[in-house]
């Protein structure tokens, strides 16, 4: 930026940009899906070219000139898309989708205030610009343009846009209908009325106008036409339009006819007679799309090139197929190879703005009204004290206002938690493009399938969860899946599969990671632990298959033969496993070789505000957060056994590990006479007992961190101010499970 702006600014300029960004990522997705051939659905186009757009003016309203020049190319290239100057072809929209992650990237900068002339995307950007300007387009002229023999009255047609113009021009050329849907509505609806006529036309073709009727309507009403084409037959959309009134637009001197054959006669005449070079004609061929190539009396020159090849020509420089695919990598280049900048980069969002919806934050007000009448009746009864009124009267009075409090509290932590929470779909869309992007650069072939993108989570936790989910995903693309030709011959489709799924279970979230790759071979897992001096080759082979597979999560682990850009350093599943266990969460790892592996994660909804369960051990009081706590019991202790060394209790059948608080957590304290407390916690499938020596009781608490000094701490996840002035620990149960059920066992073994 030239000028830095206020700090206020720029967090208005940083959330509004990730959402333009987001918003851009996601149409760019939905383009390539819906796509027809190299022709680009126009209601997805458009969204892009909006959100282009919004982005060129926001970034030069900031000053963020690399971005606007950026946003400004790719609008140029976007306005050629929807005007029909360039075919949408695989190396198009490859430089298409490499702009998000670049614009993703220069927002970042902005967040960290990089100055212009020091920021690592300069060059990227203007690389990128340059190849979306590159080689403008140059149609070949029509012998005759199609709509001169339409039926379409002449003052209709002086109106349209250019825009609208080549809309109607390329349903001529792919042999749609036309029709001329007549509506009217009251003055006092029009536009509800309208937008119900155009959902209803939709899903049977394309609206291409919308223009006020010249005919006379009723004194309180307004009529329209709508220019619409369709491929479907006239009876279909008569049915979409009524009660409108649908009107096939005829062929001049065809006696009215109208209708796919009449169109699409009129097209191949006007393809066969235009002049000019080879090139010009498949440049021709290429900007009416796919549907151009299924008409029955095609000429030499439309069936030369088929609809999936992008068209050598004048609108698009000669290049080979291996550089139309390293295109985005070249336009991001830099020191790293192609392709790694852009992934290696974290998907965490820069902005830590939530949108709310007006109604919850209505909600709030209403809860603060009801607070502060609460606060007047309190100091009524206050005032009633002191006047000396009869305190058991006043007592009661107290106690009725104090559970009116309370009940007022518990329902604005609920409507303030409720804004916290973002649905998953926003990283999980991230995602979705990286593994797009991925596929092309190892040459792979994989789908990402998602479920439960609209499970919600706290903003802070989906944003963690960020990176640890990127890991896993690249891990399964670069590992997992086998190359197209080894999938055929072990009876797999070539194309791999990743599904990336979350589901709710009471107060957690479960977002697994699942592939039907080659699977985690233990042996294999053995093997490199006893090679890399983790543990001895008998310890290995004492190992449970469960502890096994969780030496995968090891610092500098790596089963990989060989390093690649993606993997291969060990770093990945470390990075997991730490940063899931940062949020309260645990790591549950299943693996069949040849079948495939399933990674999940277990995660609370919350960290912000907790119920917690208070419990004493060795004089000293802990905070056990209460979503953890399956059920609590007391136990004889003449009934506990020890199986290898560790002390168990048997639980309806179930034979759970237990750890007495106060020795796990180092305080020399003699063991309690009588009946033990212990506290059943779990997460996903694990389970395990702690052995306290007295239950305080419940209460709501807000987990503050420790400080860097004692965050490495493992088994606490922070402090909490239980309203007594007295400060406890909370305990982290996921960080607990891991030590005692594997932690020690791995230990035992590599000693």
């Amino acid at each position: 930026m030239a000028d830095r702006p206020s700090q206020r600014a720029l967090s208005d300029f940083l959330s509004e940009a990730q959402e333009i960004v987001e918003a851009l990522d996601k149409d760019l997705l939905r383009l390539e899906d819906t796509r027809h051939g190299q022709e680009a659905d126009p209601d997805t186009l458009n969204a892009v070219f909006r959100a282009a757009h919004s982005l060129k003016g926001l970034a030069a309203m900031f000053g963020v000139e690399r971005m606007t020049a950026l946003a400004h190319a790719l609008e140029d290239r976007l306005d050629d898309l929807r005007m029909g100057r360039r075919p949408l072809d695989a190396g198009c929209l490859d430089l298409l989708l490499a702009a998000p992650a670049l614009f993703g990237r220069i927002v970042g900068e902005e967040a960290a205030q990089t100055p212009p002339g020091a920021a690592a995307t300069l060059e990227p950007a203007a690389q990128l610009a340059a190849r979306l300007r590159d080689a403008a387009s140059t149609e070949a002229p029509a012998a005759r343009d199609p709509l001169d023999a339409l039926a379409l009255d002449p003052s209709v047609r002086s109106v349209l846009t250019e825009y609208e113009e080549h809309r109607l021009r390329a349903n001529v050329e792919k042999g749609a209908g036309l029709y001329r849907v007549k509506a009217s509505f009251d003055l006092a609806s029009f536009d509800t009325g309208l937008e119900d006529l155009k959902k209803r036309l939709k899903p049977a073709g394309e609206v291409i106008s919308t223009l006020p009727s010249a005919e006379p309507s009723e004194p309180d009403a307004i009529a329209f036409d709508v220019l619409f084409g369709s491929a479907q037959p006239e009876a279909a959309v008569r049915a979409a339009a009524a009660p409108a009134r649908a009107e096939a637009i005829g062929r001049r001197g065809a006696g009215g006819r109208s209708g796919p054959t009449a169109t699409s006669t009129s097209t191949t005449t006007a393809t066969s007679t235009s002049t000019g070079t080879a090139n010009k004609t498949a440049t021709s061929t290429a900007n009416t799309g796919a549907a151009s190539t299924s008409r029955p009396a095609a000429t030499p020159a439309s069936t030369t090139i088929p609809a999936a090849t992008p068209a050598p020509s004048s609108a698009l420089a000669p290049r080979q197929p291996a550089e139309r695919h390293a295109a985005p990598a070249a336009a991001l280049a830099a020191p790293a190879p192609p392709g790694v900048l852009e992934v290696d980069a974290s998907l965490r969002s820069v902005s830590q703005a939530v949108r709310v919806d007006i109604h919850k934050l209505d909600t709030l007000m209403n809860l603060v009204g009801e607070l502060v009448l609460v606060k007047t009746s309190l100091l009524g009864v206050a005032e009633r004290l002191r006047a000396g009124e009869d305190p058991a009267t006043v007592s009661l009075e107290l106690h009725r206002e104090g559970r009116r409090l309370e009940r007022k509290l518990n329902e604005l932590q609920g409507g303030i938690l409720e804004v916290r929470m973002v649905p998953l779909g926003q990283i999980f869309d991230k995602l979705t493009r990286m593994v797009r992007k991925l596929t092309r650069d190892i040459g792979k072939r994989a789908e990402l399938e998602v479920r439960g993108s609209e499970v919600e989570l706290d903003k802070l936790i989906v944003e963690e969860l960020s990176d640890p989910l990127m890991h896993l995903i690249r891990n399964a693309l670069d590992h997992a899946l086998e190359a197209p030709e080894e999938r055929s011959r072990a009876g797999k489709p070539e194309v791999g599969r990743i599904v990336l799924s979350a589901q709710q279970r009471g107060n957690h979230v479960v977002v697994s990671v699942a592939d039907d790759g080659r699977g985690i071979d233990e042996e294999r897992v053995r093997q490199v632990a006893v090679e890399r001096g983790l543990l001895t080759a008998e310890a290995a082979a004492q190992l449970s298959r469960r502890d096994a597979l969780n030496l995968i999560f090891t610092p500098g682990f790596s089963t990989a033969r060989e390093v690649t850009a993606l993997s291969g350093r060990g770093v990945g599943m470390d990075v997991v496993k730490n940063n899931i266990a940062a949020l309260s969460g645990i790591v549950d790892l299943q693996t069949e070789v040849g079948r495939g592996t399933r990674v999940d994660i277990t995660l609370p909804v919350t960290l912000a505000i907790i119920r917690a369960l208070v419990v004493s051990a060795a004089g000293r009081t802990y905070a056990v957060p209460l979503n953890s706590v399956l059920e609590i019991v007391t136990v004889d202790p003449r009934e506990l056994r020890t199986v290898e060394l560790r002390e168990v209790l048997t639980l309806r059948g179930a034979t759970v590990p237990l750890a007495r608080l106060s020795r796990f957590l180092g305080h020399d304290a003699p063991a309690p006479e009588g009946p033990l407390f212990v506290v059943v916690v779990g997460l996903a499938q694990e389970r395990l007992g702690l052995a306290v020596d007295a239950l305080v009781g419940q209460q709501d608490i807000v987990v503050k961190p420790l400080g860097k000094a004692l965050a490495g701490v493992r088994g606490i996840a922070g402090a909490t101010d239980l309203g007594n002035r007295k400060t406890v620990l909370v305990l982290d149960v996921a960080a607990l499970l891991e030590e005692v059920l594997h932690g020690e066992a791995l230990a035992e073994a590599a000693g």
